[in-house]
């Protein structure tokens, strides 16, 4: 029951984000479009995505990270899916040789062993975490990888945002979304089965940064992510196991 109203809360978002979506996510500012580029090099390296894979991307949205991989890697096939028929209106206008389809990551209808990666951008933390890191188990072929990058609950502005109500509500959050405390994330991945877990957090680039400053930032960040305890708060983290 409580996953319907989670479903049915997200379906909501999807259409109050659908009018402007990758400006509310901070992907259209310069910083965001700095930090986008990344994440999806990222994606792509950490997760060892080529262009033999059978991909499945969870949350694609917009479809900004979709084109991203697509362009760069051509995979074998992309089935890119979202539980908002909103944002799948947005991705669909991209025409890329993608297969859009509406689904509940909780409740994959694909047949096990389908897929030889898994990856998404800032999607887990939307979801039943547990259900639905044992259906992309269930759907990745043996030796098959995932890779996302998430928010990080150990970031200042994301503990509080994620945590205090009338700031989740003013920031536009879904009542239902949290972030990745990575040790606890961790821990949950091995206990479905996963190996070689990786989660690392990563990125001080903030999407408001001004323009003028966003190579001094950007250099600043990649500095910040070597220190330890100082790595511990950065924005996000990348998310890498291995069926």
């Amino acid at each position: 029951m409580h996953n319907e109203k989670r479903v049915e809360s997200e379906i909501l978002h999807g259409k109050k984000l659908a009018s402007n979506a990758e400006d509310i996510w901070g992907w259209a500012s310069p910083g965001g479009m700095v930090r986008a580029n990344r994440r999806a090099e990222l994606l792509i390296k950490e997760g060892k995505i080529t262009s033999q894979d059978t991909c499945l991307e969870i949350g694609c949205g917009s479809a900004l990270f979709t084109e991203k991989i697509y362009n760069a890697v051509k995979p074998k096939k992309i089935v890119a899916i979202d539980i908002s028929e909103d944002l799948l209106d947005l991705a669909r206008q991209k025409q890329l040789p993608v297969e859009f389809r509406i689904e509940d990551a909780m409740n994959l209808s694909f047949e096990n062993a389908t897929f030889d990666v898994v990856y998404g951008s800032s999607v887990i933390h939307h979801l039943d975490m547990k259900k639905a890191m044992q259906e992309m188990y269930r759907v990745l072929k043996s030796g098959g990888r995932i890779i996302f990058a998430e928010p990080n609950m150990l970031n200042p502005q994301i503990f509080i945002q994620k945590n205090i109500p009338f700031v989740k509500k003013w920031m536009g959050d879904s009542p239902d979304e949290t972030a990745i405390v990575r040790w606890q994330f961790t821990k949950l991945l091995k206990e479905i089965g996963f190996t070689e877990v990786k989660i690392y957090p990563y990125d001080f680039l903030h999407p408001i940064t001004p323009k003028f400053m966003i190579p001094f930032i950007n250099g600043l960040s990649k500095g910040l992510e070597k220190i330890p305890l100082i790595k511990e708060i950065a924005g996000s983290v990348i998310i890498y196991a291995k069926k």
